[in-house]
């Protein structure tokens, strides 16, 4: 079998098998996805009056979106503080070799 082909993996959602194609070496990945995902389904019903399994995967996904959004606008702090950090720093050494 080919590096590049996918392997179709199990997993339980919602309380249902599903099989999703996976790339090969992804499979763990892929399992301990669908259980994030499951365990953030059952959050949503625990908080809230949602007891509907889609209005909860909803939810859910919504709220992923959002904590990736927030890492996303973080990581592109972090990067801009960075490179001021990397740009003060060479400043720093061109004017030490100059003198």
């Amino acid at each position: 079998m080919s590096e590049l082909q996918n392997q179709r993996v199990t997993v339980e959602l919602l309380g249902k098998e599903q099989q999703f194609a996976c790339p090969q070496g992804q499979e763990e990945a892929l399992i301990a996805a669908a259980k994030h995902l499951n365990d953030l389904v059952e959050q949503m019903k625990q908080r809230s009056t949602v007891r509907n399994d889609q209005k909860a995967l909803l939810m859910a996904a919504l709220n992923i979106s959002h904590e990736l959004l927030e890492v996303q606008k973080q990581q592109a702090i972090a990067q801009q503080q960075q490179d001021e950090l990397i740009d003060k720093l060479s400043l720093h050494l061109s004017d030490s070799t100059h003198k």
